[in-house]
């Protein structure tokens, strides 16, 4: 047990760590959600069984699959430009919008739906999630034959760690935020997020 341990879960989780460690769309949404204390646990559990059921695709070869399918890259990397850059639009409009008499962390809270509909949005319209997953992971994983499962299980375990470790490390940044401009700060950074990868999708 100490060998696929060692030479493939350890590999997997430091490979899934350094691939969603960077401040994506996703990981925005998900330290948004932290910071307001909203729907905190059901967002992490997206995020990350989200992720372990790519990887296991990946692991399982799907990857080979969705190369052979022309047209729907084109119509994840499109649908997936509209949805971040529509969420793009309203992060600004909420930046435009925040005064020193509103605190942003007590407002009014979005809806269970609503939320849930959001992150997944996030997790499955967004063509890199699948690049990083179900392909570069996939094709990693070809070299630990033997040991793939343990080497998707540290992948997974790197997507669990991480996203709940943002959502409710989250809270200790609410001191912050507790400022109206803190917040604008945010909105306005977030809204830069969604349209720098929107726009890496189109172009």
């Amino acid at each position: 047990m100490a060998a696929p341990f060692t030479t493939a879960f350890i590999p997997g989780l430091s490979l899934g760590l350094s691939l969603i460690i960077a401040i994506g769309a996703q990981n925005a949404f998900v330290l948004r959600q932290g910071l307001r204390k909203e729907h905190v646990f059901a967002v992490c559990l997206v995020c990350a069984t989200s992720d372990a059921l790519l990887i296991a695709a990946g692991v399982a070869g799907f990857g080979q699959i969705i190369a052979k399918l022309p047209w729907l890259e084109p119509l994840m990397r499109y649908g997936g430009a509209a949805f971040l850059l529509i969420y793009a639009i309203r992060a600004f409009i909420s930046a435009a919008r925040h005064n020193a008499g509103l605190s942003p962390l007590d407002g009014p809270v979005s809806s269970f739906k609503k939320t849930l509909l959001t992150v997944i949005g996030f997790t499955w319209l967004n063509p890199h999630v699948y690049l990083d997953t179900v392909v570069l992971l996939g094709s990693v994983s070809t070299q630990y034959r033997g040991h793939k499962v343990a080497f998707a299980l540290g992948a997974m375990s790197g997507s669990v760690l991480f996203f709940f470790s943002l959502g409710y490390g989250a809270h200790y940044l609410r001191p912050l935020f507790a400022s109206p401009i803190s917040w604008r700060v945010l909105d306005i950074i977030i809204g830069c997020i969604m349209t720098s990868v929107a726009l890496s999708l189109i172009l």
